[in-house]
Formats: C-alpha cells, sequence, structure tokens
C-alpha cells in the first residue's frame, strides 16, 4: 500500500500513477481521488505518434477528463506533446526513424496542488515505458511529463 503525502502535487501524481501496477495502482488511485483529483490511465502501443496522441486524448475524453471546449482539448494536446517530446528526449517521431514504443500513461487533473484553487486546474500526462528500434531487445526505458494550465 502507498500512502501519499497530502500535499502530493499534479505533477507528481501523474508520474508515480504511470509507473506503479496492481494494487499499488488501486490504492494510488483512490488516494488521489480523496484529494480531488480526477485520474485516468491507460496503455498504447505503436510506431505512428499520432496513434499515441490519439490514445491519450480519447481515454481524457473518455473518462470526462477534458470536455469538448477549445480550452481544455487545447491543454490536453499541449501536455501530451510535452510528455512526448520528454519521452522522445527532443527527437520527435518515431515511425519515420524507425522507432516503436509501447507505453502507459496517465491522465490527471486538478489543482497544481490539492486544496491550492489560485491558479485554477490544470492537466498533467504522463508517458512511460520502452521505446526503440521494433526488435525485441533493442528497447529502453522512457519517461516523459507535461502539464497545462485549463
Amino acid at each position: 500500500m502507498i500512502n501519499l503525502e497530502k500535499n502530493i502535487s499534479l505533477g507528481k501524481m501523474a508520474v508515480l500513477l504511470v509507473v506503479v501496477t496492481g494494487e499499488a495502482e488501486a490504492a494510488m488511485q483512490k488516494q488521489g481521488k480523496e484529494f480531488g483529483y480526477t485520474l485516468c490511465k491507460g496503455k498504447v502501443g505503436s510506431m505512428d505518434s499520432a496513434k499515441i496522441f490519439a490514445a491519450v486524448e480519447t481515454a481524457a475524453k473518455k473518462e470526462g477528463l477534458v470536455d469538448q471546449r477549445y480550452r481544455e482539448e487545447h491543454a490536453l494536446y499541449h501536455s501530451v506533446l510535452e510528455a512526448y517530446n520528454g519521452m522522445c528526449r527532443g527527437q520527435d517521431g518515431l515511425g519515420t526513424i524507425l522507432r516503436s514504443a509501447g507505453l502507459l500513461f496517465s491522465i490527471v487533473r486538478g489543482n497544481k496542488l490539492p486544496g491550492n484553487t489560485s491558479d485554477g486546474e490544470w492537466i498533467a500526462v504522463a508517458l512511460y515505458g520502452n521505446m526503440g528500434a521494433p526488435i525485441k531487445g533493442y528497447e529502453h526505458e522512457v519517461l516523459g511529463l507535461g502539464m497545462n494550465p485549463i
């Protein structure tokens, strides 16, 4: 069981959620909701970056983390873009340069710190998994985080 500090930041919550599994993941989801965060987690694998973006956006809409308003979709898009850029170490692109990714993603929405409403709501996206040449054994771990105000 994971016991999170009561003032865990939005970004930290997204990063921790994306790397934990099993009972620890369930406990984090429960505690995150108690802290006022809206959370979801999913997975995607592809050589096409558009599929990664689409999977995260679809999950966010399906789980009610964003709606159809431009501000919300725009904040989500830029959060995914920042996380993707970090994961790719600044070299955006997968399939065109023969790299593939198998990723978990987490999306967390809320205040930057629980109970601190002064900055309004934010959205954080974390991407974690393996990336490399599309040959088993040629991959390595990657992690990216993006956050934007809504």
